[in-house]
């Protein structure tokens, strides 16, 4: 099911301040429902669209990261055949995209919206979802 986000969640996962977020709702880039409480949630889809059209800066030439890196983001996109799904993910600046199972992807409900973390290691890129 796509994500109903805070405007707080979003921000972090925009890299940007709560301000931010808010002035692209108030804009008309980034659509909003309004919780039972009253208060803004951003649609989960809206945001990976938004992040997804986002001008992508290129990579550093020297990245002194760990082996093993953990990048949470929201997913963007999913391409599924019969036996495989491509995975795209859109967290910060980076676009992440994973080649895994059909089956895995069914099992993680992955689908535009949905907030997920992708793990890095060599050449594999694992997605998981975050602890709630």
């Amino acid at each position: 099911m796509p994500s109903r986000l805070r405007i707080g969640q979003a921000a972090e996962l925009l890299r940007v301040s709560t301000d931010t977020v808010r002035r692209l709702v108030d804009s008309g880039q980034i659509k909003t429902a309004r919780s039972s409480g009253g208060q803004r949630q951003i649609d989960g889809v809206a945001l990976a669209r938004y992040m997804a059209a986002l001008p992508r800066p290129d990579p550093p030439s020297v990245v002194s990261e760990s082996a093993r890196n953990r990048f949470s983001g929201i997913v963007t996109r999913v391409i599924k055949d019969g036996v495989a799904a491509q995975v795209e993910m859109q967290a910060g600046p980076f676009r992440i995209v994973s080649l895994i199972t059909r089956e895995s992807a069914d099992e993680l409900g992955l689908e535009p919206g949905v907030i997920a973390v992708a793990s890095v290691k060599s050449t594999n890129v694992v997605i998981e979802l975050p602890r709630s």
